[in-house]
């Protein structure tokens, strides 16, 4: 396969003896042709299969020229690998046929050769799009990071955990969800009989299985699709999203919560820096020019409240004015990034009233804090949220009664009756990962198939 002899000569550190090579024939070598260019004594194609962001340069005699042989076709090659003349590459693959499989109609077709297009251009095309360099190149960083979050976790000793996408629990309380029902009972009137029997959802988060599942082992993780019925066309929204979410028993504090969320960044974040350079340089070249990737070389800790101070004292006027017990907005967020050097930022201890009824109390007088945290990164705002998950019975009983939850989460509650540990735990949006260390400015353009509100394409 045409992959296998890009990743040899893309592999070696410098040119290997041509002799080597004479003897290598390569047959069936596919890949989609980038560019064609005839001359009169030879014929120069570089075609591509996804594998890399560099293209295999094919030399054939001019008389293997089809009508056909157009950019975009799909070929199958057959020649001889040898090492190329030109300074730019190392080997060139000189054709002895040239097959083409799938013809390419360049008149109709939406991406045009050697034309850089815009990525809201080619969001359009969501069935053709991956074609792109800039949306190869994403699609291999995005396989490559995912590698690299499962290789770090399970290098640390946690175990991997399928947690369900259809739930019967809300977990952030914010009731942005989707629920399910079949085609048949979206038909009928008033009265529905549940497929499950109870009201079901798309997941918006793995948090509170995992928790289930960190009673019986001490570090879990989980890593896929969530959903949110946000109402938003925003750069910062989609319906459909990924998360990386990891818990850890027997731990008392958001120092080790906060280590876990700089680990993770810092391993994964080399991981793709060290496999996908071509790609990662595509992006700050033509993307992103100012883009600079911190990678926690230093950060900066505020608690919620100092937060909150430092934006009253601020020297610009915020949509959303900053008040004790309201919540960070995007703007807020990307202030204090600012303010504190455009480093990443972990703002702890946020108000009790504001977070979710799993986040442990602090029980710190007047004003009310739960052990929350979350990680603040230039150009994007929050990356991850986690926090110390309260683990003492009264309390939680207390607090889930208050909210009038106390017979929807007894199965919560039965948790910690049976061998409770103290325990905590985090959720990274993979998205805005993505978004933060290419510098994509909008979050549609760091997913395949991106799913937001009053669009769903394929």
């Amino acid at each position: 396969m045409l992959k296998f002899a890009i990743l040899l000569f893309l592999s070696l550190p410098c040119p290997p003896d041509p002799c080597c090579f004479a003897l290598l024939w390569w047959q069936n070598a596919g890949g989609w042709v980038r560019s064609v260019r005839s001359q009169k004594e030879v014929l120069f194609l570089h075609i591509n299969d996804g594998s890399s962001l560099e293209n295999l340069q094919v030399v054939a005699d001019p008389s293997l020229e089809k009508r056909d042989l157009t950019f975009g076709s799909a070929v199958e090659v057959q020649g001889k690998l040898v090492k190329s003349p030109h300074k730019m590459q190392n080997m060139e693959l000189q054709a002895e046929t040239i097959h083409v499989v799938g013809p390419c109609d360049i008149w109709s077709f939406p991406l045009k050769m050697k034309e850089r297009h815009p990525l809201e251009y080619v969001r359009q095309f969501p069935h053709l799009r991956c074609r792109n360099n800039t949306l190869g190149s994403l699609l291999r960083i995005r396989s490559e990071a995912t590698a690299g979050i499962h290789s770090f976790f399970q290098d640390n000793g946690y175990v991997h955990i399928h947690t369900p996408i259809i739930t019967s629990n809300d977990c952030e309380g914010a009731g942005e969800l989707f629920q399910i029902e079949t085609s048949s009972e979206a038909k009928e009137s008033a009265e529905k009989t549940h497929f499950f029997n109870v009201p079901a959802f798309l997941t918006v988060s793995g948090q509170l299985h995992l928790e289930v599942m960190a009673g019986a082992f001490t570090h879990v993780f989980t890593f896929g699709p969530t959903f949110r019925a946000e109402n938003s066309q925003s750069r910062r929204h989609l319906a459909e999203f990924y998360m990386v979410e990891a818990e850890l028993s027997f731990t008392e504090s958001l120092q080790d919560i906060m280590q876990v969320m700089e680990d993770l960044f810092k391993t994964v974040t080399s991981t793709v820096l060290s496999k996908c350079p071509r790609d990662v340089e595509l992006f700050h070249k033509y993307i992103a020019p100012a883009q600079k990737v911190i990678l926690f070389s230093s950060s900066c800790r505020i608690s919620y409240s100092e937060a909150v101070e430092i934006l009253k004292q601020a020297p610009q006027t915020f949509v959303f004015k900053p008040e004790w017990g309201c919540d960070l907005q995007t703007e807020h967020e990307k202030y204090l990034v600012k303010h504190c050097g455009e480093v990443p930022v972990f703002v702890v201890n946020y108000p009790y009233d504001l977070k979710p009824f799993y986040m442990r109390d602090n029980e710190d007088g007047p004003q009310h804090t739960v052990a929350a945290v979350d990680l603040l990164v230039p150009g994007v705002g929050e990356l991850c949220g986690g926090s110390l998950r309260e683990e003492r019975l009264p309390f939680l009983e207390s607090r889930l009664r208050r909210l009038g939850l106390i017979d929807a989460y007894q199965w919560y509650l039965d948790l910690r009756k049976f061998g409770s540990v103290p325990h905590g735990g985090f959720g990274m949006g993979f998205e805005r990962y993505l978004q933060y260390i290419l510098g994509v400015d909008n979050i549609k353009d760091v997913i395949p198939f991106p799913r937001f509100s009053h669009s769903c394409l394929l």
